[in-house]
This record gives structure tokens, C-alpha cells and sequence, in this order.
């Protein structure tokens, strides 16, 4: 089978990453393409993943989104057409779902956040198979024309694409840390998502609480890395880094997005969520269940070093999910 991946954004290189790797042990042929956006396209050099970069973000406005699901769409379908792939996939690609439909190829999409509305409204409707975690109740998903199409899957995307994973301590002396002292990892909230417009104050808050400690500060943009670095205080890395590695090491991490704060779930790292969107249903279920913590107030917070003992993992096998997208021919 030829299969082809879309990557638009750097959790999509760790969450395909693994999926792509099976696919090809099981013979299939796989083509990558890969948007200029985020540390996208650093990931996909960072983890030897040949890919064809097609496209960039172009702004957080809608008008500016609709720009660029145009343009971008329109020059994936120019590349891939004569290819002759079997089936297209991606993690919330719009992009994707738009060409493989012009290409009449078969398509599959995925994401585990339910309310980013315009992006699932798209999607939705033009995939074959919907890969979602089981906790989305199937009716949120039903009037983006989803009926029909949904392909549960159990807990978090995060416990299967780190399934594998064991950390690198060669991160912290990359990033000049002491060991022996505790360390935060905060990643900025998602300014450029049409679903997260809210001003952060608490995220300012937090920032001031860990300046000046043993603090890596990941940012979305260049506009956010510009403002830390006049801020000043903080480890702002200029490229991808080890990330999940530090996540496994770290003592807290605070996070305003999704799949930071999964990711530390998954590996057993005390994880705050500042997020102020509204709320979805995988998210909701880690509060429950205290796997996830809703930070409130900066003062919550409390640095120090924990028992990293790694029993709390849950690892799950990529073939599933592999097995659900590729559903989307059938």
C-alpha cells in the first residue's frame, strides 16, 4: 500500500513518527510532507524522517487560516497527484483531507481535542476514518459529519507513540542543568489556535515564580521566543530539543496546550494545565482522575525534586492506531 503522512505542526512528527515506522516494517510505502511551522520541520530532521516541506503557516486570523488551507492544499495536490497513494493521513491536517478528496485517495484523520470546530467541520467530513480517543463522546463528533466514520481508540495518543521511549540524560547536560536540583519545563499557551483566544495572566504569574531557577521555556513562535528572551531568567533553546526526554526528568511542568501535558501524564511527571479554552473530554478525564492538575493560582506551584519511579507508565501498542487509520480504504 502507498501511503501518504501530511505533518503541520511539531507534535505530529512524535505522534506519526512511529505509526510511519510500522507501516514500513509491514511493507507498506510511505511519503511524508511537512508544513513550515512551529518546529515542524526541525523534528522531522531531528528524528531522520525524510519528508517534502510544502507550505508555512500563515497567521492566527481566520482569514489568514483560510489563506493558507487554499494555497497549501492546493500545492499538496499539485505534488501528489500522479503518485498514486492508496490512502492519506494526518493528525488535524485540513490540508490533507482537502487534497486527497480532489485526488479522490481515501483519507483518514485524527486529533483528541474535540472543539476546534472549523478545523474538525473540514476533516470530519472529507475522511474516511476518524481516529479519536475513546473518552470523545461520539455525538460531539456527529455534527462535524463524523457519523459512521469514528475509530475509538483506548487512553491517551501519547501512551502509544511513546510506547517505545526511554529518556536521554544527555538533555540535561545539553541544557547545563544539575541533576541533583529540581527542574520545571513550561511550554507558552497556543496563540496562533482559532480556539484558544484568551489573555493569560496566571502564564505571566508562573513565568515570574520560575525565573531565575533551573526553568526551560519552550515557545511556539519567534514572537514568544523574542519577548522570553527579553525577559530574561529562563532556558529558551533555539531549536527542537529532546523535549520528551526533559519531560521524563523534569520535577513540574506547566502547560497552557494539550499534548505537553499528556506527554507528562504518560511518563509520570507532575503536569499543571493553564489552559482557559473550553475544555475536552480527554482533559477532563485526567483532571477526574488527578492524573492532570488545573493551576489556579501561581502559588500552587511548588518546585522540588520528586521519586521518579516510571511504574505509572502505560504503553500501548502503535499498531492499533496504525490498524484504525489505514481503515479509511475499506
Amino acid at each position: 500500500m502507498r501511503v501518504w503522512v501530511d505533518l503541520t505542526n511539531s507534535p505530529h512528527v512524535l505522534v506519526m513518527r512511529p505509526l510511519i515506522e510500522r507501516m514500513r516494517a509491514d511493507g507498506h510505502e510511505v511519503e511524508v510532507t511537512a508544513r513550515d511551522f512551529a518546529q515542524t520541520l526541525q523534528l522531522c530532521a531531528r528524528f531522520g524522517m525524510a519528508h517534502t516541506a510544502i507550505g508555512r503557516h500563515r497567521g492566527e486570523k481566520r482569514a489568514s487560516k483560510a489563506v493558507g488551507l487554499i494555497s497549501r492544499s492546493a500545492a499538496l495536490t499539485r505534488w501528489a497527484r500522479g503518485r498514486d497513494f492508496d490512502v492519506a493521513m494526518g493528525h488535524g491536517s485540513n490540508d490533507v483531507s482537502v487534497a486527497a478528496a480532489l485526488l479522490r485517495v481515501p483519507s483518514a484523520t485524527a486529533f483528541d481535542y474535540e472543539f476546534a470546530r472549523v478545523q474538525h467541520n473540514v476533516n470530519c467530513r472529507l475522511a474516511g476514518a476518524v481516529v479519536v480517543p475513546d473518552a470523545i463522546p461520539p455525538e460531539r463528533l456527529e455534527p462535524y459529519g463524523a457519523k459512521g466514520k469514528i475509530r475509538p481508540y483506548a487512553g491517551l495518543k501519547e501512551e502509544y507513540y511513546l510506547s517505545d521511549f526511554e529518556p536521554d540524560p544527555a538533555i540535561l547536560a545539553e541544557l547545563g542543568f544539575d541533576a541533583a536540583g529540581p527542574i520545571a519545563v513550561v511550554r507558552t499557551p497556543p496563540e496562533v489556535s482559532l480556539y484558544h483566544r484568551f489573555e493569560n495572566p496566571l502564564f505571566k504569574e508562573v513565568l515570574e515564580l520560575l525565573r531565575g531557577k533551573q526553568t526551560v521555556v519552550l515557545p511556539r513562535t519567534p514572537a514568544q521566543r523574542e519577548e522570553l528572551a527579553r525577559l530574561g531568567g529562563f532556558v529558551v533553546p533555539e531549536r527542537a530539543i529532546d523535549a520528551q526526554s526533559l519531560i521524563a526528568y523534569a520535577d513540574l511542568v506547566v502547560s497552557a496546550g494539550g499534548t505537553m501535558n499528556r506527554e507528562a501524564v504518560a511518563l509520570g511527571t507532575p503536569v499543571y494545565t493553564t489552559f482557559e479554552g473550553r475544555l475536552g473530554a480527554v482533559d477532563a478525564k485526567l483532571l477526574a482522575e488527578g492524573r492532570l492538575r488545573k493551576l489556579e493560582r501561581a502559588s500552587e506551584l511548588v518546585l522540588e525534586k520528586r521519586a521518579a519511579t516510571g511504574e505509572d507508565r502505560v504503553r500501548r501498542d502503535p499498531a492499533e492506531l496504525v490498524k484504525l487509520l489505514v481503515s479509511a480504504v475499506h
